[in-house]
């Protein structure tokens, strides 16, 4: 392998990664609490993308201020299905939360394809996000570069966020033991309002750099990403929230090497030995790379 090519696989792994570990740490905040795959996660992702691209199109609004209206709306639908559809079958079995889960997600899908369109929109982007950039002799998108400081600033983030805060030492430890943590008196309800809140604001960051990426919104756009970030969270670990960026960034790198090896004639099969990796790990290590320290309990 050449140096070019290296660098060029170097920078391709580290953006991808990158996009994927916030796509499984938007469903991990919300699985290490609840003990829920949330399936309405892609529809965050898509009701962000929609919002850039009504913002886009029909308003001379600055880009800026379209990306964080745009991850607002990521926020309020996540902060609402909690409060509206969730939060009422809590107390309920798990089976029930999950049935809950993919109701509001099949919900907003058709939402869109009778609200908007079954077809799909072309979201506007900065032109800066298409320009290209020469790193070390090899020219890549800007927007990889973005993406790949955008996330070590999101992580950053988080990392204080749990470490520092009170609401996240509170997340923390809800996490690992919800029933002690609320017999000492953490809110139950700000916590899980909290987990949900953070996976929508994720959504939004996705929803851009999936937006740049892709160019264009339709109803089922949610779905690949949630796919992505089922397998990155198996890979990684669902209880754990290093685990699901050491996930994301597997999937990148095993992801990249077989478009570099497959012939052309087997590329298409690329996610069918995707899900193959990901039952090994099922069947091998199932708890994923890192495990986390969270207890198997349902909130109630």
């Amino acid at each position: 392998m050449s140096l070019g090519i290296f660098i060029e696989f170097s920078i391709n792994v580290l953006s991808m990664g990158s996009l994927y570990a916030l796509i499984a740490l938007g469903l991990v905040f919300v699985f290490g609490i609840c003990q829920m795959v949330n399936f309405a996660y892609g529809e965050f992702l898509t009701v962000s993308a929609y919002a850039l691209y009504a913002l886009g199109t029909f308003t001379n609004l600055p880009w800026l201020m379209v990306f964080l209206l745009g991850i607002l709306a990521g926020v309020s639908v996540a902060f609402f299905c909690e409060l509206i559809a969730f939060r009422p079958f809590r107390g309920r079995s798990l089976e029930a939360l999950l049935v809950t889960s993919f109701a509001v997600s099949v919900i907003l899908q058709r939402s869109f394809q009778l609200g908007i369109s079954p077809r799909s929109r072309a979201v506007p982007i900065p032109d800066f996000f298409n320009q290209t950039i020469l790193v070390f002799g090899v020219s890549t998108p800007i927007r990889n570069l973005v993406i790949i400081a955008s996330s070590i600033i999101l992580l950053i983030a988080f990392v204080l966020l749990m470490k520092k805060t009170t609401l996240g030492i509170a997340m923390r430890g809800a996490a690992e033991n919800f029933t002690t943590a609320r017999l000492m008196g953490v809110p139950a309800n700000l916590v899980i309002l909290a987990a949900f809140v953070i996976s929508g604001f994720l959504a939004g960051v996705v929803a851009i750099f999936w937006s740049a990426k892709t160019g264009s919104v339709e109803p089922m756009v949610g779905s690949g990403p949630l796919l992505i970030g089922f397998i990155a969270v198996v890979i990684g670990g669902m209880q754990s929230l290093p685990g699901s960026v050491v996930g994301g960034f597997v999937y990148a790198i095993v992801a990249n090497v077989l478009s570099l090896t497959l012939p052309t004639t087997l590329l298409s099969f690329r996610d069918a030995i995707m899900f193959i990796i990901v039952i090994a790990f099922l069947v091998l290590r199932p708890g994923g790379l890192l495990k986390g320290n969270y207890q198997e309990e349902r909130v109630g």
